[in-house]
């Protein structure tokens, strides 16, 4: 009966509220990672031949890096309501939302990784007789990972708060649910909403840093490498 009362007391925490409700926590917890994970996949394929084209020439550079700054600075009312007339109340809407916010974040990191790969290490490879999409795909696209998928780590994060927007089209997975509870002040359904979005974005973080290790071990040669260094430095001092 305590239990059940917390329903009716409005308690901020509810055990009642998460056991008679979990199929809907559960149901909008799936569809905020749905459409986190399409927004930043479709996020990633778009921004890879826009970070190309910027570090081709100069001249793309500057248009290609200013317009997705520009959308990145749309309210997202806004953003939303002027692809309204495009996609309708769906889950496009949504999706393509996020994907042009999640651009100015993704492009810059590629940029920024394809530019810090070393000379050198270009030169040796053209050497060896690789042609241009040889040492894109073997050799600086591996050396710009960790930019990369420092870049999607972040677009990731931020795709995920920024999904709850997507509740004004009913599209917001555990935004839905945090907009219903609102206007009643539904203390439950609120702080077990808002919660569930704080850990996927601390999941989602946690497996793509498992994953950039993973992709790039080198990564953790060289730390090791270094803390031996700086350990044998030490003992001599």
């Amino acid at each position: 009966m305590a239990a059940q009362n917390c329903l009716v007391t409005n308690d901020w925490i509810c055990g009642e509220y998460l056991r008679s409700r979990s199929q809907e926590l559960t149901d909008a917890t799936v569809q905020h990672i749905w459409i986190t994970v399409v927004s930043v996949a479709i996020g990633v394929a778009v921004a890879f031949p826009l970070a190309l084209l910027a570090r081709r020439s100069r001249r793309f550079a500057g248009p290609v890096l200013g317009l997705t700054t520009v959308l990145y600075t749309v309210p997202s009312l806004a953003m939303f309501s002027l692809l309204l007339p495009l996609f309708g109340l769906s889950a496009a809407l949504v999706v393509t939302g996020l994907v042009l916010y999640s651009l100015t974040i993704l492009v810059r990191n590629i940029l920024a990784g394809l530019e810090a790969v070393p000379e050198e290490a270009k030169e040796a490879a053209k050497g060896m007789g690789y042609g241009p999409a040889r040492l894109l795909w073997e050799v600086e696209l591996p050396l710009a990972m960790p930019a990369l998928m420092a870049g999607v780590r972040i677009a990731t994060v931020s795709t995920i708060a920024l999904t709850t927007v997507g509740s004004i089209v009913g599209r917001g997975g555990l935004g839905n649910l945090i907009d219903d509870a609102l206007p009643s002040f539904f203390k439950a359904q609120v702080l077990a909403a808002s919660v569930l979005c704080v850990l996927l974005a601390v999941v989602a973080d946690l497996l793509l840093l498992g994953v950039q290790r993973l992709l790039t071990p080198w990564t953790r040669i060289s730390r090791t490498h270094d803390a031996v260094g700086t350990a044998g430095t030490a003992k001599a001092v």
